[in-house]
């Protein structure tokens, strides 16, 4: 069975996004090590998971970045892969996805999740997970996360969504590697005891 990871951009006090969704904390932070080692965990993948929020602001950024001239070096080889790898969309408002390579799934998100963690193509890669908070929230109440790679970012906001909820039972976690990076953030990977 095909591995579950979470990646999550995440504030100091534990928010995914500002109030209304702002990101521009994350931005600021990031740096090319940081896109280096993002590009990494997505050769081990080959599935993109998302929600259809998450998946209709990244739809309207990726397509066009790898014509882009000013595209910088360090991005191009990441924003290849966004663009070529499947990705899998959990909607059932949805209706038609211009995204290449994107299929959108009305299922309900346990069956649907027991059959793409099945499929592998003779490679077994992972599924990896963007933003996408409700999803994730969903799939932690399954017990069908493996993995989080959380960037913990040097940035109190205050107010926003949080990332964990208080909608799910304790998840006990293991500590795999912690990268710190120039920028301050720390990517802490945790492996799911189950």
């Amino acid at each position: 069975m095909r591995k579950v990871i979470v990646s999550m951009n995440i504030t100091l006090d534990g928010y995914m996004a500002g109030p209304n969704g702002e990101l521009d904390w994350h931005f600021e932070c990031w740096d090319p090590q940081m896109g280096e080692r993002l590009a990494k965990e997505l050769t081990q993948a080959d599935t993109i998971l998302l929600g259809r929020v998450t998946y209709q602001a990244m739809a309207g950024f990726w397509p066009g970045k790898t014509s882009n001239p000013l595209c910088a070096r360090e991005d191009y080889a990441y924003a290849v892969m966004m663009n070529h790898h499947q990705k899998v969309v959990f909607s059932r408002r949805l209706q038609k996805a211009d995204w290449g390579n994107t299929i959108i799934l009305k299922d309900e998100i346990e069956e649907g999740m027991l059959r793409l963690r099945k499929e592998s193509n003779g490679q077994n890669k992972n599924i990896i997970i963007y933003g996408s908070g409700r999803l994730v929230t969903a799939l932690i109440k399954l017990e069908m996360i493996d993995e989080y790679q959380l960037w913990i970012h040097p940035v109190l906001i205050g107010k926003g969504k949080p990332f964990f909820g208080k909608y799910f039972d304790q998840q006990d976690l293991q500590l795999l590697t912690s990268t710190s990076f120039p920028s301050g953030v720390v990517l802490l990977h945790y492996q799911v005891l189950h």
